[in-house]
């Protein structure tokens, strides 16, 4: 039994869901170079763990084969993968999971791209499952990754004051998060702030 493919148009990235033929050039841009700059701001404090492909391709093939919705999609902008957005769950039970992004490409840091990837893909699992809330986990180190929360409407949950070791400095663990009922009000003012204007 085969899924439907996740397929959001935004403005300037595309979400789709992983293809088998995607998969080498994935596997080069999270594990082709070892001191890539993402690696530093993604959870350096638990570096990369290097797999072999073969691995990397039963994992992703697992998932694209088993798991629905998707739980890790492509962000593609200009006709190139450029990171991918994922989600993954802390107790299915009740409905709780966070939400991850990684843009590999820095040449694409700081355009708004993640910023609409991530809207996008928290929009669509509002839309796709019963979730009362999601949330996401980063660290004091990444700023970028707070700011593009707080720009999507997620507050601070918790913050786990130096609790992170990072080459010799102490980072604050983050929690941030936004509730369903939330989300569709900063939608709709969004939405109507863009008819106003």
């Amino acid at each position: 039994m085969g899924f439907d493919p996740i397929l959001i148009k935004g403005d300037h990235v595309l979400l789709r869901s992983i293809r088998e033929d995607d998969l080498q050039e994935l596997y080069k841009q999270i594990y082709g170079d070892a001191d890539a700059e993402w690696t530093k701001l993604d959870a350096p404090y638990e570096p990369l763990e290097f797999i072999p492909f073969d691995e990397f391709q039963k994992a992703a093939l697992y998932r694209i084969g088993n798991i629905q919705p998707n739980s890790r999609v492509i962000i593609q902008a200009n006709n190139e993968i450029i990171g991918t957005v994922s989600y993954y769950w802390v107790h299915k039970e009740s409905n709780w999971l966070e939400v991850g992004i990684s843009i590999y490409n820095p040449s694409y840091w700081n355009g708004g791209y993640g910023t609409e990837a991530l809207r996008l893909w928290i929009d669509y699992l509002l839309n796709e499952l019963p979730l009362v809330r999601i949330g996401l986990a980063t660290w004091s180190g990444n700023k970028r990754m707070m700011r593009v929360a707080e720009k999507l409407g997620m507050h601070l949950e918790g913050q786990l004051r130096k609790c992170r070791l990072y080459k010799g400095i102490y980072y604050d663990s983050i929690r941030m998060g936004i509730l369903r009922e939330e989300w569709y009000e900063g939608k709709n003012v969004h939405e109507m702030d863009e008819v106003v204007m």
